[in-house]
């Protein structure tokens, strides 16, 4: 009786469909315009300052200087957070930039350590853009070289 052997290596095709699954996955896993953190944000300091002024001793309120310090610290906390969101945008806009430059030319994808090469044809925007190679989509980050016309 022989045996039977299985082919386990995947095709890049096979690959690239795995990626576009588990990124859909991924973004589907933002919940209300907001990921899951394991980190206090401005939100939760908020909650804490009000939780604290509503149940402390009213024969000893907080200092004064306690206080404004803890207003500086949520003040700077938020300007700290919208600074970020700002570069996020700014971040993104450039990706997508770096996108709309590589229509036309001839680029090098890394698909599960293997390279393959095409011509792109399309980009997506958003926060994970995208090439169309092929009529497959690929990460902008699988893109290893990009050649002139």
């Amino acid at each position: 009786m022989e045996g039977i052997q299985l082919d386990t290596k995947l095709s890049q095709q096979e690959i690239a469909k795995l990626t576009m699954q588990n990124d859909t996955f991924n973004k589907s896993l933002v919940v209300e315009g907001r990921k899951t953190s394991h980190e206090l944000g401005k939100d939760d300091f908020l909650k804490l300052l009000i939780a604290q002024l509503s149940h402390q001793d009213p024969t000893k309120p907080t200092d004064n200087t306690q206080m404004i310090a803890q207003m500086a610290q949520f003040s700077s906390l938020e300007q700290m957070t919208n600074m970020n969101q700002e570069f996020a945008k700014m971040n993104q806009m450039l990706v997508s930039s770096q996108g709309v430059n590589t229509i036309g030319k001839t680029v090098d994808l890394d698909v599960g350590g293997m390279t393959t090469t095409g011509v792109v044809e399309a980009v997506t925007y958003g926060q994970n853009p995208q090439v169309r190679v092929g009529n497959m989509y690929y990460d902008m980050k699988q893109i290893t070289a990009v050649y002139g016309e």
